[in-house]
């Protein structure tokens, strides 16, 4: 008789020890249920928060060419006017831009990172800039879509710009002569260039015809079906994908992105870095500038959720 009561009462904490658990169990499924439904309804109103700024009293921006669409994005998404003049920004492209910055004629600028130029400058008026990745970004290689060529190694595209390697055949495409193409001192393709790819090796001199102005051109020349399939030029890549397809959609069809150690870059190699060849957008601002200065203000809203979300709605890979 003893014994049976006994299993009764193991019989009934046993079961009032289950009903606690699973009580337990799900009030704290849905709380966190709750929380990620806060979560992702946070993340959607992100992009839609209160306005920061008035358009006129914006604080004075410049940029690169491909970090343009970024800072039009911020423009856009800060002061709550979808549609408005953009040549009220009077961007002026990566060297004028440092110029600007470091002369103090603007408050921040978004851009490439400093060439060894434009930190001699700094320099000698007294500024030391300070320089924050804002997205991610790859430097990458394309040639002509009928080049035959997919991948190369960081060793061989080295070799071809020091001028060792001269032939496709070389690195496995035709029997015919490279035509490496490069971009004038100070640009931010050929800042990156000698940083991230060079990296101290000594970049051969370049015929004239071979040396051009905008990455614009560049990219056209290598998409040329005459002549281009035999050249290769070097970019950054939101440039040369997302910005060039929107600018002539059948140029950006006629090349096609080398992959590099055997990874081709996307948004995803680029984010996970696992694409060879990382480097970022940065803000740039006068180091002296103190936390009130417009210039943090505005770079802390870009680098906040907020802006990180803006940015990737733009196309760009974010750095958080």
């Amino acid at each position: 008789m003893k014994k049976d009561f006994s299993k009764k009462i193991v019989l009934i904490l046993l079961a009032v020890i289950l009903c606690v658990a699973i009580y337990f169990v799900a009030i704290n499924f849905y709380k966190g249920d709750f929380s990620k439904k806060q979560e992702t309804e946070s993340r959607e109103e992100i992009i839609t928060n209160d306005k920061l700024y008035d358009l006129e009293n914006f604080p004075k921006i410049d940029a690169s060419l491909a970090t343009q669409p970024l800072v039009n994005a911020f423009v856009k998404n800060f002061t709550q006017v979808e549609d408005f003049d953009e040549s009220v920004l009077n961007y002026s492209n990566t060297h004028p831009g440092y110029v600007k910055l470091i002369n103090d004629e603007v408050d921040l600028i978004v851009v490439t990172e400093p060439s060894e130029e434009e930190l001699e400058l700094a320099k000698s008026k007294g500024v030391e800039l300070e320089v924050i990745p804002v997205v991610k970004e790859g430097f990458v290689f394309y040639v002509n879509k009928d080049n035959k060529v997919e991948n190369m190694t960081l060793e061989q595209i080295q070799k071809i710009y020091t001028g060792e390697i001269k032939n496709w055949k070389e690195v496995g495409g035709e029997d015919a002569e490279i035509i490496a193409y490069q971009r004038p001192t100070n640009s931010g393709s050929q800042t990156g260039m000698l940083s991230l790819v060079m990296k101290g090796l000594k970049l051969m001199d370049a015929p004239k015809e071979n040396l051009v102005d905008t990455m614009f051109e560049i990219v056209n020349l290598v998409s040329d079906y005459k002549n281009g399939i035999n050249s290769i030029g070097y970019s950054y890549y939101y440039y040369a994908t997302t910005m060039f397809q929107t600018i002539d959609s059948t140029i950006a069809s006629n090349v096609k992105m080398l992959g590099v150690n055997g990874v081709k870059p996307t948004n995803q190699t680029i984010k996970d870095g696992s694409y060879p060849i990382q480097t970022a957008y940065y803000i740039v601002i006068n180091k002296a500038d103190d936390e009130n200065a417009a210039s943090r203000i505005l770079a802390n809203y870009m680098l906040s959720a907020r802006g990180q979300q803006v940015a990737e709605q733009a196309g760009y890979v974010p750095v958080k």
